[in-house]
């Protein structure tokens, strides 16, 4: 069987998918990824063949910011939002549709999973009359920029020819690494849900020395704030500040857009690190401090890790209530994220004995949800009997 995957290019919309396209390739399927070209080496570091399709999120922006000399900071957060709605919902969507045609045309797929942050990937294959399966990468979220969001793939799936909701994919199956208990109910409810374990994805890497074979009797504390521009160093910092003072060890993952310099002297129980294997070095963590991307929470579930999640935009707030409302940690906002307010929390949770339970009850949910070897045997019935 032939299958064609797709993504947005960004490390948070590419890494859910990796696993089952990996799974799915093992088990003798043809498949192809497409995305942005930077995200290719990444693709061809898992074995898979990568093919040219749409925009980066920073070329998206760039676009609708063209010439626009105001930072992130000055912009209106009603135009923000609305700018926000335009790049997910009709700039990257259009690019990825327009990209996509001839790939289709090319390779002819029997069945097209397309991530859902790229409704692109559904529009492609429904004007090439190909099977479709959305793929998640986490808790699918409302409010906010994801109205505008839903508002404008709602629009642009009519004009597609696609009926019913984006909330739902239109119907499609849906590959949904999200468990069930923190996820959104209505979903759960009305989706076509193919449940998926969510197995972490990093780079071949070794972990930072130490970590393994640790005395596990000195708690680890794990602080990132992802990938993305909105892991500003002043936000880092502050939790950084708050978690040195624990009798504990602090490892931070600063991530391509922090400058390490700007952090400063850091105390002798932290340590800085660039880039980790976030999904191996889970297991070894007592508290993961975080911006609440979809990766890191779905990470700390299966991994029985307490979580202190400090949102900072998009489905991160959301991700951050569910956290809180299953026990399994706790949130900051805004002006409560000050350096005594994240000692103070994280201190708690790492003694919190409710929070340690839990965590186990999230993480056996996880570990029996299928795997992606079991997930990529059930695709050929997606296919609608268009081949093998």
């Amino acid at each position: 069987m032939r299958i064609l995957f797709t993504s947005l290019a960004s490390y948070g919309h590419v890494y859910p998918l990796l696993p089952l396209a990996v799974a799915a390739r093992d088990a003798g399927h043809e498949v192809v990824y497409a995305t942005a070209s930077e995200f290719h080496p990444t693709l061809e570091k898992a074995g898979l063949e990568p093919a040219a399709a749409g925009l980066t999120m920073q070329e998206a922006f760039g676009r609708l910011f063209a010439g626009d000399t105001r930072s992130r900071k000055e912009i209106p957060e009603g135009e923000l939002n609305e700018a926000i709605g335009k790049a997910f919902g009709r700039l990257l969507p259009t690019q990825f549709m327009t990209d996509l045609a001839p790939v289709l045309a090319e390779r002819k797929p029997d069945l097209v999973v397309y991530e859902m942050g790229n409704p692109g990937g559904a529009f492609a294959a429904g004007q090439a009359g190909i099977p479709a399966v959305g793929h998640g990468f986490g808790r699918v979220s409302s409010g906010g920029p994801m109205d505008r969001i839903s508002e404008q793939i709602d629009a642009f799936a009519a004009e597609a020819g696609l009926t019913g909701s984006s909330r739902l994919f239109w119907g499609h199956p849906f590959v949904d690494i999200c468990p069930p208990s923190v996820q959104a109910p209505e979903f759960v409810a009305g989706a076509r849900r193919v449940p998926l374990r969510p197995v972490g994805w990093s780079e071949p890497g070794d972990l930072p020395s130490g970590i393994e074979g640790r005395d596990r009797g000195r708690p680890l504390v794990y602080l990132t704030l992802g990938t993305t521009p909105a892991s500003q160093a002043h936000l880092l910092t502050s939790a950084l500040q708050g978690l040195a003072s624990l009798d504990a060890d602090v490892l931070v993952a600063t991530g391509p857009a922090v400058d390490v310099a700007a952090l400063g002297e850091v105390p002798s129980n932290v340590r800085l690190e660039a880039w980790v294997p976030q999904s191996e070095l889970l297991p070894h963590v007592d508290l993961v401090v975080h911006h609440g991307g979809s990766g890191t929470t779905l990470g700390a579930f299966g991994a029985a890790v307490p979580q202190l999640v400090l949102p900072q935009g998009a489905d991160q707030f959301t991700n951050a209530d569910a956290v809180v409302g299953a026990g399994a940690g706790a949130k900051l906002l805004g002006d409560e994220l000050t350096a005594d307010a994240v000692r103070e929390t994280a201190g708690q949770l790492l003694a919190d004995g409710a929070v340690a339970d839990a965590v186990r009850e999230l993480a056996a949910e996880v570990a029996a949800m299928p795997s992606p070897e079991e997930v990529a045997a059930q695709l050929p019935q997606y296919c609608s009997g268009r081949g093998s």
